[in-house]
């Protein structure tokens, strides 16, 4: 039987000061909440931009404005204003700031909060690569018009984030109709491939997963190495609805009850060694 676990925001297990602005954080079972207090004037890349070596904030934040007012542009140019009350799922890759002479006051619900405010640093580690990527998306857009096509696709990004979230892993990149993600387990990392397929296919989308573990260069922001390619070869070799597993990420899974079936070794562009592959069937 579960343990009721119970924090107080107010005494908070970290606090990071940045400029002009604290983050509080509290961590709580495998969530990490955070409480930010940002002064009139803060912009995130004027103040945060340096210090975490990114262009944009790499932090998938979902928030809960409490008072003042904050504002957000993403990448591509999407812009909001929030105001007290609004709850908001921000991707990464945006900038922020405050709007008005007042503290804006906010709590971080569910993300990557615990990245905030630390500088960007590249490291060699051995992780758990998720590529997915919606299938015919081009003709399905077609088919709905711009405006559907929208609405599916942020209907779909939201299922994605949650089942990332879930599961405890970091969203690294989008590509459009696609996610690129980290999990430190493999066995996560493949329920998570799960949980996303069959949600998105409550959607009525079909997507395509591969999953590889390997070792990789990580920075905040995104993920490179031979590993990441082989991963992204992986998910091309899947087809509408199916999860490839590569044999790494497959026997890192032995006793967790998930069930595979063989599903043949490729000779893949870019890599010298043909990639044996399961299929993951649940």
């Amino acid at each position: 039987m579960g343990v009721i676990q119970r924090k107080n925001l107010a005494e908070s297990d970290e606090t990071r000061t940045v400029q002009l602005g604290t983050v509080s954080l509290t961590r709580i079972g495998p969530h990490t909440l955070g409480r930010g207090v940002l002064q009139p004037g803060w912009r995130w890349s004027t103040h945060m931009a340096a210090a975490m070596g990114t262009s944009s904030c790499p932090v998938h934040h979902l928030q809960l404005l409490l008072s003042g007012r904050f504002a957000v542009r993403m990448d591509d140019g999407e812009e909001i204003e929030l105001r007290p009350n609004d709850v908001v799922d921000i991707p990464p890759g945006h900038d922020a700031w405050v709007v008005g002479d007042e503290p804006a006051v906010m709590i971080d619900i569910a993300g990557n909060i615990g990245a905030i405010g630390l500088p960007q640093d590249h490291e060699r580690v051995v992780t758990t690569l998720v590529f997915t990527d919606i299938v015919d998306s081009t003709k399905t857009a077609e088919q709905m018009g711009d405006s559907a096509w929208k609405q599916l696709l942020a209907d779909h990004n939201r299922v994605v984030r949650l089942q990332v979230d879930r599961f405890r892993g970091t969203e690294i990149d989008t590509t459009g109709d696609g996610f690129v993600m980290t999990y430190g387990s493999a066995v996560s990392a493949l329920r998570s491939a799960l949980a996303i397929r069959d949600g998105v296919h409550e959607l009525g989308l079909q997507i395509r997963i591969g999953v590889h573990t390997g070792e990789i260069e990580r920075t905040s922001t995104e993920v490179t190495g031979i590993n990441v390619h082989a991963a992204a070869r992986i998910m091309g070799l899947a087809g509408p609805s199916q999860i490839l597993v590569s044999s790494v990420a497959r026997g890192l899974a032995d006793g967790s009850g998930l069930m595979f079936r063989g599903a043949g070794r490729y000779e893949v562009k870019g890599l010298e060694r043909p990639v044996e592959v399961a299929e993951l069937l649940g």
